[in-house]
């Protein structure tokens, strides 16, 4: 069992490598972007960059997971096969819906309540979404083939090329939010390039119709499902823009980013995730497997998040030559940062759990969950919002996401009950929230507040140990790790 969890938590130490480097890199244009844009037009890059993502969601038609799925068990030439019937069917409906969105582009720019100057960044965003589709599929068969190396450069790149593009456009042309659409769509078009030996290795011009409606029949399903938990990240954005304005907007984006630390760590892991439960799906102890994964990915987690919160202050205003990391314009946003932590916590759980559905082939249940959380998170956003500001947005997220977790574990439970080991998770949450509260409550007294926090998150694992968390596997392979 520890042997696969190894590989596991190797693969996501690869891919989390590209992952934050990727993440981190594309983070630095945040203070880019705070220190150059006053907070209505990083408010409108939001806006159309939310609308990107759901969009993103009906152009990969769940095809991914079809993927996975059929591809996992086959031979090579039938993993081909499945490589080629997916990648071509995604680029014929790719291609037809950003024809149809740069043909309508003044129509949606009205739909959207944007201005005509921005008709550019629509004709950019179709090209994004149209070429961010077509390497859904290439990217896919790298985590499958555990070529994570060739995906970590790919990715890494990709940001540098957004990177680079947005420096061109910003500072040298001067070319406003048009230019960090256009660099989007430029570094779309790269990724692909770079995957074209993956593409031509893989493809056959050759169509299985009968594949195609296997892939279908279990993909489409997942596409409400997707639409639902890309709304759960972003659809708050669209509904702050119609209930205040674009600098609101702007000061929500800039501090929700600052949740990117926590993100990572869930994002890092899926990747490995998704593939590595497929493959121990058929183990005699696939359960415990995946309620161990638990154990360990809720630790991490919560570390991140008594780090982060603790220091979240020290680290915006950080001065690099002569600019804070967020400028001040943003700083009335920073009370909201905990609370996207803890949600990024939650929704990580949320992936653990719904794994079942998957290898019991129910993804037909995922939708319910999906739906019912965005749905949660929609009303609250809209009640809270006028009362509370940005802070009513976010804990409808934070609400929206612990919706989302009780439902997959619930329905995932009818379909392939796991025993999770809750006890050592309510002494994990019990260690975090006694670490969490002598900060605040020391905090007022300390005369070196960075001092404090350091002793308290360094406790951490002598907590652990107090209340019996670990068990004797795991406190000899901690000994090893820090007994010299």
């Amino acid at each position: 069992m520890f042997d696969k969890i190894k590989r596991l938590f190797t693969e996501t130490a690869i891919y989390g490598f590209s992952t934050i480097i990727a993440r981190l890199l594309n983070f630095l244009l945040v203070p880019f972007y705070t220190n150059i844009l006053v907070p209505q037009e990083y408010g409108i890059v939001a806006y159309i960059f939310s609308l990107i993502a759901i969009c993103g969601m009906l152009y990969g038609f769940g095809l991914e997971a079809a993927y996975f799925k059929f591809a996992s068990n086959s031979d090579e030439k039938n993993a081909k096969q499945t490589f080629s019937t997916a990648y071509i069917s995604i680029i014929v409906t790719s291609t037809l819906l950003s024809l149809i969105i740069i043909f309508s582009g003044k129509s949606i720019l009205q739909l959207i309540s944007l201005d005509e100057i921005y008709l550019q960044s629509i004709y950019s965003a179709a090209v994004t979404l149209a070429f961010d589709s077509f390497a859904i599929i290439p990217f896919a068969a790298l985590r499958l083939q555990h070529r994570a190396k060739y995906f970590a450069i790919v990715k890494i790149l990709n940001i540098v090329i957004t990177i680079l593009s947005n420096i061109y456009f910003l500072l040298i042309i001067n070319y406003g939010v048009n230019g960090i659409l256009l660099s989007s769509a430029i570094a779309s078009v790269s990724t692909v390039i770079l995957l074209l030996p993956v593409i031509i290795k893989e493809l056959k011009f050759k169509l299985d119709s009968k594949l195609i409606e296997q892939l279908w029949k279990y993909g489409l399903p997942l596409i409400p499902a997707g639409i639902a938990t890309v709304s759960l990240q972003i659809i708050d954005r669209p509904i702050l823009k119609f209930l205040t304005d674009d600098a609101t907007v702007g000061i929500y984006q800039a501090n929700y980013r600052l949740g990117i630390f926590m993100m990572l760590v869930v994002q890092m892991f899926d990747f490995a995730w998704r593939p590595f439960y497929f493959s121990v799906s058929k183990d005699d102890n696939a359960k415990k497997i995946i309620s161990r994964v638990m154990i360990y990915l809720l630790t991490g987690l919560v570390m991140v998040f008594l780090i982060i919160t603790f220091f979240i202050t020290d680290i915006v205003s950080v001065n690099i030559l002569g600019k804070t990391l967020i400028h001040q314009n943003y700083w009335s946003g920073l009370p909201i940062v905990p609370i996207i932590l803890l949600s990024y916590l939650i929704f990580g759980m949320s992936n653990i759990f719904s794994a079942g559905l998957y290898i019991e082939k129910k993804t037909h249940l995922v939708p319910i969950g999906s739906f019912i959380a965005a749905g949660i998170k929609i009303v609250l956003t809209i009640i809270l919002v006028p009362k509370f500001g940005i802070m009513g947005a976010a804990l409808a997220t934070l609400i929206a996401y612990s919706t989302l977790a009780i439902a997959m574990f619930y329905l995932a439970q009818k379909v392939y009950p796991i025993k999770y080991e809750w006890l050592r998770i309510y002494k994990l949450i019990f260690v975090a929230l006694v670490i969490f509260l002598l900060n605040i409550f020391f905090g007022q007294y300390a005369s070196n507040q960075i001092i404090l926090k350091i002793i308290l998150i360094l406790l951490f694992i002598p907590l652990m140990f107090l209340v019996r968390f670990f068990d004797e596997q795991e406190k000899n392979k901690l000994k090893k790790i820090f007994v010299v």
